[in-house]
């Protein structure tokens, strides 16, 4: 799934599992359900949502978390099928619950390859919601995977007219087209939104613009404004500015200024990891995203585990990338690109 695609279900995997969590004593068995997806313990979820069923909890809740443990498990007719189920299972009436299935609905035909039957549902949210965002992005990032352009387009221009100054989605946009080959149009959209006036942006905003229009001078002097006031985002993407005009020692600098200051942050820790890989200091690498991999709820253990692999190979330590390699692909087993490279590693 691609990153900004993941990104969006995400959200909507969170709002799942606070959704399931507001009737602890009636439903037991579903709560635990809920616990054991967020700790990717899927086949524990899934014995959860049967003991609820058996138990006569909810059964909507109950066959909504068996899809999205299924999802974990990359079983995703099973998935669909829990989904379609507990679409089943209205009254008749369209309440948020609804919306949320659908879209888990959507991202299982998704991942399954099924991308028509995936807009067909985003189609069916936008005909009771027109104004539903998140529905008509994920469509449009679809059209743009499949090399429909107008249509991309067509969703993309109806995201922003409904928010112009949601500057995260607009440079979501931006990423989907460049990752599918349009990378000009892309920058269109941003260099639209310059052209319409910075009055109401912030440096930050600015900076990150100009970063991926690749005008980096201005990317760094706006972003030096906005590390007066502050946030790991702004660090982030200066020292990245830093790192594209070629100064790796004062990007590193960047990051460790922020950490010493700010104290540890997961986002900064991988890219300061990143950056060291750069400069061939693989221990650093392999230290700053342990450090990160520490930090409870950093919201991006897939890609710490996946750096701090690469980063034993760079080591030559082939073992310990192997055994690190096997648990990841047990926790992410749909990641293909992994798979790859534990074949390779096997044989090292």
């Amino acid at each position: 799934m691609k990153k900004k695609y993941r990104a969006v279900m995400t959200a909507a995997v969170l709002a799942l599992l606070l959704g399931g969590c507001g009737m602890k004593g009636k439903n037991e068995n579903i709560n635990a359900g809920m616990q054991a997806v967020a700790a990717y313990e899927y086949d524990s979820a899934i014995e959860s949502f049967a003991a609820a069923k058996e138990a006569g909890e909810d059964l909507r809740l109950a066959c909504r978390g068996e899809g999205i443990a299924y999802m974990g498990k990359t079983m995703y007719d099973e998935a669909v099928q829990a989904f379609e189920t507990a679409l089943s299972l209205s009254d008749g009436r369209v309440v948020n619950m609804d919306y949320d299935i659908n879209y888990y609905l959507a991202a299982a035909y998704y991942k399954q390859g099924n991308k028509e039957k995936a807009i067909d549902v985003y189609d069916a949210i936008l005909g009771l919601k027109e104004e539903e965002k998140d529905a008509c992005y994920l469509r449009g990032v679809i059209y743009a995977e499949q090399g429909n352009l107008e249509l991309a387009k067509a969703d993309f221009d109806r995201v922003i007219a409904l928010d112009k100054s949601d500057y995260d989605r607009l440079i979501n946009i931006y990423t989907v087209l460049e990752e599918d080959g349009y990378k000009d149009t892309g920058q269109e959209y941003l260099q639209a939104a310059m052209d319409a006036g910075t009055k109401d942006m912030t440096n930050y905003e600015k900076g990150r613009i100009c970063y991926y229009l690749e005008d980096y001078e201005n990317a760094r002097t706006y972003l030096e404004k906005a590390r007066e006031e502050g946030g790991f985002e702004t660090t982030l993407f200066l020292g990245k500015t830093y790192e594209t005009l070629g100064d790796i020692n004062y990007a590193i600098s960047v990051y460790s200024v922020f950490l010493e200051s700010e104290g540890p942050n997961p986002q900064i820790l991988n890219q300061l990891g990143l950056c060291r890989m750069q400069a061939e200091d693989y221990s650093g690498a392999l230290a700053a995203f342990q450090a990160a991999m520490n930090i409870e709820d950093n919201g991006m253990m897939q890609t710490l585990k996946m750096n701090e692999i690469v980063a034993y190979e760079q080591l030559h330590d082939y073992g310990k990338a192997a055994e690190l390699m096997s648990s990841y692909l047990s926790t992410y087993p749909d990641d293909e690109q992994a798979q790859r490279e534990y074949t390779f590693l096997k044989t090292r």
